[in-house]
């Protein structure tokens, strides 16, 4: 049984993984590839579709899947720290 956590900053940082992907994959610079796994492995949480192409993985090359979890933990620090970077721009210095 999947069991979903939504959460609207993986969502984003997936989905913008997966608008990257096709990109990757014309362009040369960028790796397309490795865009849309990592996209869809963020996303196993939230869709029941990325949930069975982990599981894919998974059966295929068991031994993917810690370096794949590690750069997904690494997308969401990379994420945490551009919101909190942001919310201290919107943040006003308190009136005194």
């Amino acid at each position: 049984m999947i069991e979903y956590r939504p959460c609207l900053r993986r969502k984003a940082i997936g989905i913008s993984c997966l608008a990257l992907g096709p990109v990757g994959l014309v362009l040369p610079i960028l790796p397309g590839f490795i865009f849309v796994a990592l996209g869809t492995f963020i996303l196993r949480d939230q869709y029941a579709w990325a949930q069975r192409s982990v599981g894919v993985v998974d059966r295929r090359w068991p031994h993917l899947l810690p370096t794949i979890e590690a750069r997904e933990h690494k997308a969401m620090e990379w994420g945490n720290r551009k919101i909190d970077r942001m919310r201290g721009w919107v943040r006003r210095p308190p009136r005194e």
